[in-house]
């Protein structure tokens, strides 16, 4: 829509409120609320916020940052009481140039790069997530396991009003589902071009919490809230497309996969650890990360094998649009503009770089010895986020997808979280050290 038939959708809609969104580098979504009144002064000239006073923006010196809406963002918000419509934005500084602190515009950028060599970056999240009775109550809805039917159950009840909405604002919905853990559920939206699918993961994520609220009960994406059961993971399931086909597919190889496809993921094997800080951002992600809770923590590709960190899945053998391989290492609590950029600087080195892939490992690599680790040239993922932003800031790759600033802002953020981290004096300290020593 140019900005007069935007004007006119609105009016039609007849909407009262506009939020214009975006997030900091931490992935947190910000807004600022204006009406419909507002809406042309802010596509032409945008709207002047203190860039200070975000997490990782500007320094106070120079704060003064605009935002302008997108008018291909436009959506009406299904969960308001007066009718409300989103639209996600682009920063600018003052001067009329992108910010480079911007988590969006730097997907884009990266997404121009392989744009310029013909290709398209799709990807399918698998977004997992648990429902609790309260934020400061882990009270379970139940004790359900992977893919029950509980009958009464308002865990699934509120996911499918959840799913419900998402067909309202456009997003098509593949599956969904009870989760391993108990409380812990799965939405699947269906495969769409990067950018388009990291708005709509940043909406759906507002959309999950905004429906449980409503329902009385708190919806979290932390990567390990329980101690004892599997972690909520952010699989995801990425192609490269070319001239309107899957780039990733080879109709002639036992697997399916072409060569840029290998290349692909011998890049994300090689790269892995550079971007597993950004991909799995927070302390608590690698409570996720270690063996025995399904999510990978070593560092290899296979085709049935769920403890590999690549998997190639194979629901539909053969088919060109269904081939892709599928990152299972992220999880949803990510900043998902920045993973995706990263995830896709990994495989795409992997291709500028020629790389072979691997074979395959189709063993449970959790019962391996450690002499067949060492045989295979299994590694593993950092055990830690201090371990993993060390490994990212060596990282020329990281950097050059990132640009300086955000490079720079997440690694200083996250070694002001490990130190907070560290000197934190847990429950676990207190119960076992405080009464024998």
């Amino acid at each position: 829509m140019d900005k007069n038939e935007l004007i006119k959708q609105i009016k039609a809609d007849r909407i009262q409120f506009l939020e214009l969104w975006f997030v900091d580098i931490l992935g947190q979504l910000k807004t600022v609320t204006i009406t419909p009144d507002e809406i042309e002064k802010a596509l032409d000239e945008g709207i002047g916020f203190d860039g200070s006073s975000i997490e990782g923006f500007a320094r106070i010196f120079e704060s003064d940052l605009i935002l302008k809406p997108e008018p291909e963002t436009y959506l009406v918000l299904p969960w308001t009481k007066l009718p409300t419509a989103r639209f996600f934005c682009s920063i600018y500084t003052p001067e009329g140039k992108f910010y480079e602190g911007d988590s969006r515009y730097v997907l884009k950028r990266y997404l121009q790069k392989i744009k310029n060599q013909g290709y398209v970056f799709n990807v399918g999240p698998e977004l997992e997530y648990f429902y609790f009775r309260a934020p400061e109550n882990l009270g379970l809805l139940d004790k359900a396991t992977y893919f029950d039917f509980i009958p009464a159950d308002i865990g699934s009840q509120v996911r499918n009003e959840t799913v419900s909405m998402c067909t309202k604002m456009g997003m098509k919905v593949e599956a969904a589902h009870h989760e391993v853990a108990p409380s812990q559920h799965e939405i699947d939206i269906r495969y769409a071009d990067a950018l388009t699918m990291a708005d709509m993961m940043t909406t759906l994520k507002v959309l999950i919490k905004q429906v449980a609220a409503s329902n009385g009960i708190y919806a979290t994406f932390m990567p390990k809230p329980l101690f004892g059961q599997n972690g909520s993971g952010l699989h995801i399931h990425q192609s490269l497309f070319k001239d309107g086909k899957n780039a990733f597919f080879d109709g002639n190889d036992p697997n399916y996969l072409s060569v840029v496809a290998k290349s692909y993921t011998a890049g994300l094997l090689k790269y892995i650890r550079e971007i597993t800080s950004v991909c799995n951002q927070w302390v608590n992600s690698y409570k996720r990360l270690v063996p025995g809770y399904e999510a990978p923590v070593y560092i290899s590709w296979g085709r049935k094998n769920r403890s590999a960190l690549v998997r190639v899945p194979i629901y539909k053998p053969g088919k060109e649009s269904a081939s892709r391989i599928e990152l299972r290492s992220p999880d949803p609590a990510c900043n998902i503009y920045l993973a995706l950029t990263v995830i896709l600087a990994a495989g795409y080195a992997g291709i500028e770089e020629g790389l072979k892939l691997p074979p395959a490992i189709e063993i449970d690599i959790y019962q391996m010895s450690v002499e067949e680790k060492k045989k295979h040239k299994i590694e593993t993922l950092p055990g830690s986020l201090i371990e993993a932003i060390h490994e990212t800031e060596k990282s020329k790759l990281v950097r050059g997808a990132l640009g300086e600033h955000i490079f720079e802002k997440f690694i200083e953020n996250k070694k002001i979280e490990w130190d907070k981290y560290r000197i934190c004096v847990s429950q676990y300290e207190i119960e076992n050290y405080f009464p024998v020593l």
